[in-house]
């Protein structure tokens, strides 16, 4: 490829992501349009998201949906000195998907508690469900030594679900700097997590 290829190419990205910074301020001051071409473009990464955390495509489509209205009525909170329009949507759809999960979970054992009052859990499975919360803690930890460039890369590829490429568009970033990003930020989150 040559040198003005790639120049245009990450210059696209560039404008993909100060246009959709720019949608979402527009939307802010309620651009209908705005927020028509903001669905069409964050829609996928925000059912991408849903469907990872949740695990049951209704309940994801529902999330989805709940994230959207969110934008609308809150667009006006994005700071784009803070990341990009991509990173704070996808922030949206993942603590709306863990709170449904959270709550799924919470409905469930509420069922569970009042059927069966009298049951309780072998100690290896409440040995197990400690330690997974100890390592989603420990992992969220780790997650915010990390730089915001390498902390963005990471939530977009690994909790959003996005393939290197549609990383690198969410970010306006070329598709080597995001790899390059990703791999520093596992390194230091395996360092981190090794640590005692």
């Amino acid at each position: 490829m040559s040198a003005g290829r790639q120049r245009s190419s990450s210059g696209d990205r560039r404008t993909a992501g100060s246009e959709l910074d720019e949608l979402l301020e527009r939307t802010a001051d309620g651009d209908r349009e705005a927020f028509t071409r903001l669905y069409e473009v964050v829609s996928r990464p925000v059912m991408g998201m849903a469907c990872t955390v949740v695990r049951d495509v209704a309940q994801a489509e529902e999330v989805a949906q709940d994230v959207l209205v969110e934008v609308w009525r809150t667009a006006g909170r994005f700071r784009a000195e803070r990341g990009s329009a991509m990173a704070w949507v996808l922030t949206l759809a993942h603590r709306r998907a863990v709170d449904r999960v959270r709550s799924a979970r919470a409905a469930g054992e509420r069922e569970r508690r009042s059927a069966v009052r009298d049951w309780e859990r072998p100690f290896d499975e409440v040995v197990e469900e400690v330690e997974r919360h100890l390592e989603h803690e420990r992992v969220g930890r780790c997650l915010a030594e990390l730089s915001r460039a390498q902390r963005e890369c990471m939530v977009l590829a690994y909790y959003a679900g996005l393939t290197h490429r549609e990383v690198a568009a969410a970010l306006a970033q070329p598709v080597g700097t995001v790899k390059a990003r990703l791999r520093s930020g596992l390194r230091l989150v395996g360092d981190c997590l090794r640590r005692p």
